[in-house]
């Protein structure tokens, strides 16, 4: 009974002392949301004419004739922020502030600067409430800037705290300004289409995971180099993947072509497999759709001659979609194992010609290197050790590729 009572106090005071510290404390760093400017999305061009954009900078960060500006050449940044109550909060509702169009749920404005850092403090004297990136969603930037170099970018959001590494960084062929204005009529938020855009397409076997965060951990990588999707704003609107953008270092280099993102798929062994093609058994006529519905893949690496050597084994399961011609009887296994047979030739070619390709350009955003760093460490240690040095291996490198076809499927009509 004592003890009883004995806890009942002690449960009394620490209820007191936990009342008396939120009345001494308070919220004291508490910021309400209306206080602030909701960033949603960021796009980042050059600028054609610089001494026409120093004269909209106010000279914030530096005073001509004194501090001087970096030489590097200005950048153009454009921000989508979120109205307060505009938001739509679901499906057919338009938000507490009763707009439901494109451009009554988000602000786009613009702004110069000689780095990004330098834009958004130009920003920032443009705008009443204090700049907030916990939901930023999108980043988009312009070939221009990509081609130049993402140093500057990368240093100002990585050490940005607020910033999420679920967020997506993709690089625009032409203006990215275009995807701030854009107004999809699927999606009421732009850089919620542009988000939902690349989350489907992991989901359907499209494109592979390469949030921000992934990004910056392969950029950080001695043997792999980054790669971030490659856009195009088409008339209707509707935004297409154009293929994978890749780097060496903070500097992209190069762009795959959409296709070929299956085979950066296929090679890394990523499911689920959503892409389809035609393969050809005769004549033109006599051709079949088929669509990948599972891929593995297996990498060996050996070192020959002082040059590792990968050999790489592609198993992928296909169904078929369609033919072309009523000749062609897909009930037939002979006309099937045709089918794998082609279809795997085909592959062969295809897959050693992407790799081929990032070997001329120096950029293995395939991530071979890791592979040698982790199954051959004595042999990077000795002949490698540097991201630079494996630069200049991964072009001398050779590859056998393998690959295996298996149809499972020809759907629920076999004529």
């Amino acid at each position: 009974m004592q003890t009883t009572r004995m806890w009942i106090k002690i449960v009394r005071v620490l209820c007191m002392l936990t009342i008396a510290a939120s009345f001494l404390s308070g919220c004291w760093d508490r910021l309400e949301i209306e206080e602030r400017a909701v960033v949603l999305g960021v796009s980042i061009d050059t600028v054609a004419n610089t001494e026409k954009a120093e004269e909209q900078e106010d000279e914030i960060s530096h005073l001509h004739g004194t501090i001087p500006a970096p030489s590097k050449g200005m950048i153009r940044v454009a921000v989508q922020i979120a109205l307060p109550g505009r938001i739509p909060l679901g499906p057919g509702e338009t938000g507490g502030g009763g707009g439901g169009s494109v451009g009554k749920t988000v602000w786009v404005i613009e702004v110069v600067g000689h780095s990004l850092n330098d834009a958004f403090m130009n920003l920032q004297q443009q705008v009443s409430s204090k700049l907030f990136f916990g939901h930023l969603r999108v980043i988009v930037i312009s070939e221009d800037v990509a081609r130049k170099g993402l140093e500057n970018i990368n240093d100002y959001f990585r050490r940005n705290s607020e910033v999420r590494r679920m967020a997506w960084m993709m690089v625009a062929k032409g203006k990215a300004r275009k995807f701030m204005e854009a107004s999809p009529p699927l999606e009421r938020v732009p850089t919620l289409y542009l988000m939902s855009t690349l989350d489907e397409g992991i989901r359907m076997g499209k494109f592979p995971k390469d949030y921000i965060g992934i990004f910056w951990s392969n950029v950080s990588k001695k043997g792999q180099e980054g790669f971030l999707p490659f856009v195009e704003i088409k008339k209707e609107q509707n935004v297409e993947i154009k293929g994978l953008a890749y780097f060496v270092g903070d500097h992209m280099v190069g762009v795959t072509k959409p296709l070929e993102i299956a085979g950066y798929l296929a090679v890394k062994g990523i499911n689920p497999a959503g892409y389809r093609v035609f393969v050809q058994l005769g004549s033109p006529e006599q051709s079949v759709m088929t669509t990948a519905t599972h891929r593995r893949s297996k990498i060996k690496v050996q070192i020959k001659d002082g040059v590792p050597h990968f050999t790489i084994d592609i198993g992928i399961e296909l169904n078929v979609e369609g033919k072309v011609s009523n000749d062609i009887q897909i009930n037939n296994p002979d006309i099937l194992k045709l089918i794998e047979e082609k279809q795997g030739e085909d592959a062969v070619k295809f897959y050693s010609d992407i790799i081929k390709q990032s070997q001329e350009k120096g950029s293995d955003y395939f991530g071979f290197g890791e592979i040698v760093r982790a199954r051959k460490s004595q042999y990077w240690n000795k002949r490698i050790k540097t991201a630079e040095e494996w630069s200049k291996m991964y072009k001398q490198c050779t590859f056998e590729v393998k690959v295996a076809m298996k149809v499972r499927r020809i759907g629920m009509k076999g004529v």
